[in-house]
């Protein structure tokens, strides 16, 4: 009974830090998506301001920091840092109009 505990309490320990990584992981595309939208609305005009300090303002207010904003036309790509575990690491999104194609 003791080492079936000890296995449990091995096996928790070891996947809590994962868990907590895929979460961070998670979150940080969130904020990606969030930095990416407000600077394609500043792009707009729905949203005053300028594109690049909106999303780096929304990054912050989403727990990142915004490492790249690329503007395109109408079209925002922006790329946010943190941290997860100590391991630096980033996330990448893109917002604007939808692409007119032939269907």
């Amino acid at each position: 009974m003791v080492a079936l505990i000890a296995a449990v309490l091995s096996l928790t320990a070891l996947l809590l830090p994962l868990q907590f990584a895929l979460a961070r992981s998670q979150a940080l595309s969130g904020a990606a998506d969030a930095a990416a939208l407000a600077a394609a609305d500043t792009l707009s005009g729905a949203v005053a301001g300028t594109p690049c300090d909106q999303a780096s303002l929304v990054a912050r207010a989403n727990g990142a920091q915004l490492d790249a904003c690329a503007l395109d036309g109408l079209v925002a790509t922006v790329r946010v840092a943190g941290s997860i575990v100590g391991f630096r690491v980033t996330a990448t999104a893109t917002a604007g109009p939808p692409a007119l194609g032939n269907d």
